[in-house]
């Protein structure tokens, strides 16, 4: 619904210029500016005497492309500005044919929202110093958003964003400006900056509406810090700002920024060890995007509660799997091998592994077994060791721990199939480069070997010295007590083989 606030007396002409176009009305309500305070929506405009303004749109419904402070009155101009908003630009195009500096900035919006590529050159300025601040403002957006792969220059954005905040005409405008640039440091990978600028633009800010979208953007900011060992006050400050930012969309009714806070708080709950809080979030997250009917939206909502559930199934929770298994099962209808190859391969990783983990009767472990082989499968098509050697060595590494548990392994060539992928986990988990992570392997490895048989074809020996070896870098590689223990564990088991090997002689 279109917004438009005006003076009492223009209250009926205004109503009169709507019914001039077919069931226009439906779509466009228009309010007495002196009784009711306008949101700063993308989708008002307020009309004075003689002029149309927009206002801020800090529910960032629109591009943050900043039209004329002052547009001229009139029923083409209006009706154009309210059809551009509704999406019918050609309607627009034609209501302003006379009119082509306005059709030119209404076309600019057009191609944002539509990602076509723009030049900064189609730009209009005069000499005033608003239209020097919003020159300067759009060049910026432009630069960041309409480049080409290959025009874009990150330093020209860089530099239209800070002119653009030097001449910004007030704090409003100024915060306005720092939410997009904002949104480009953090491309551009420079939370510290970003951070920074918000703890000035917070400052600067006049309105609650924009302090509040600028304490959003700082939890943005925030989520991309967290890194392991997780800084406590920082993990506090998120969750108290992301309680407080949920509170005010939920006001203001904006349920699709409402859900994907509350997919950023599950995520800090979880690292906060709150398990059924973290699960409460994402569950109504999915809730509300189901409602929205937003799919693409809501496929990343079931891939985040998958990997929330997979986590937790692995730390002993084995009942979670069966929820990891539906919630990836629902991502990929979105997430498929043509259109997100990369999620689609991560996601039948973790299928591989839970289809090898997930509690079930007897005679259905050999099915569950097949589909995770498949799985792993359908990973390593994508992480080759060529182009993704870290992580086709994690999936090596997975893939020799689930088959060492499918069904009927000691019958069968199961753990020699495990050794080799252990082996290809191996040759790129060196110990200069990845010592926790081979260490991890080789003890993997060696609770495979102990189901391997030792007494065929004269390869007991040998594989015993390998066993030994493995046991003893392992030693070597970490200061873990958990996985020391494990490692001299082996090695004590290891003694007691020797012993009857020996005896064997």
């Amino acid at each position: 619904m279109i917004s438009i606030y005006t003076i009492p007396e223009l209250l009926e002409t205004i109503k009169s210029i709507i019914t001039t176009e077919d069931r226009l009305h439906e779509l466009v309500e228009v309010k007495d500016l002196l009784l009711e305070r306008p949101e700063l929506s993308g989708f008002n405009l307020i009309v004075r005497k003689d002029h149309i303004a927009q206002v801020i749109d800090w529910q960032n419904v629109l591009p943050p492309y900043l039209l004329p402070e002052e547009i001229a009155f009139n029923s083409n101009n209006l009706l154009a500005l309210v059809y551009a908003k509704l999406g019918n630009y050609e309607r627009a195009y034609q209501l302003l044919s006379s009119n082509g500096l306005l059709s030119n900035e209404i076309d600019i919006i057009n191609r944002l929202q539509n990602g076509i590529p723009t030049s900064a050159e189609v730009l209009n300025s005069d000499l005033s110093p608003f239209e020097e601040y919003r020159f300067c403002h759009n060049a910026a957006i432009l630069h960041h958003y309409a480049a080409t792969e290959a025009s874009f220059d990150p330093d020209k954005a860089r530099y239209f964003y800070r002119e653009a905040l030097n001449s910004a005409p007030n704090g409003e405008f100024y915060a306005f400006t720092a939410k997009q640039y904002v949104a480009f440091l953090q491309d551009m990978e420079e939370p510290e900056v970003a951070e920074h600028l918000l703890d000035d633009a917070i400052k600067e800010a006049l309105s609650d509406d924009a302090r509040m979208e600028l304490r959003a953007s700082l939890c943005q900011v925030w989520m991309k810090k967290l890194v392991a060992p997780y800084d406590p006050s920082l993990l506090e400050n998120l969750k108290n700002t992301l309680w407080e930012s949920l509170q005010y969309y939920q006001k203001q009714g904006r349920r699709v920024e409402e859900a994907l806070l509350l997919i950023d708080a599950s995520y800090v709950a979880n690292l906060s060890k709150s398990f059924s809080e973290s699960l409460g979030y994402i569950n109504k997250a999915l809730d509300i995007l189901g409602q929205e009917e937003l799919p693409e939206l809501q496929a990343n909502a079931h891939f985040r509660r998958a990997g929330l559930l997979y986590a937790w199934a692995q730390k002993g929770n084995p009942q979670f799997y069966r929820g990891a298994l539906e919630s990836y099962q629902e991502a990929l209808k979105i997430f498929t091998r043509e259109d997100s190859p990369e999620t689609f391969a991560e996601i039948h990783h973790h299928l591989g592994v839970i289809y090898s983990e997930i509690p079930d009767e007897v005679r259905k472990k050999s099915i569950w077994a097949a589909v995770s082989s498949s799985s792993f499968n359908e990973a390593l098509n994508f992480y080759t060791k060529d182009q993704y050697p870290y992580e086709y060595a994690m999936i090596c590494n997975n893939f020799g721990n689930a088959i060492s548990k499918y069904p009927e392994a000691i019958h069968s060539d199961n753990l020699e199939k495990a050794a080799f992928y252990y082996n290809e986990a191996l040759s790129i988990r060196s110990a200069e480069r990845f010592p926790l992570e081979r260490t991890l392997t080789l003890l993997n490895f060696l609770e495979a070997y102990w189901y391997m048989s030792l007494g065929e074809n004269g390869s007991n020996i040998v594989r015993y010295k390998q066993m030994l070896a493995f046991a003893k870098e392992a030693l070597t590689l970490t200061d873990d007590p958990t996985l020391i223990a494990e490692a001299k564990n082996h090695l004590l088991k290891l003694q007691e083989l020797g012993q009857a090997l020996a005896q064997e002689k």
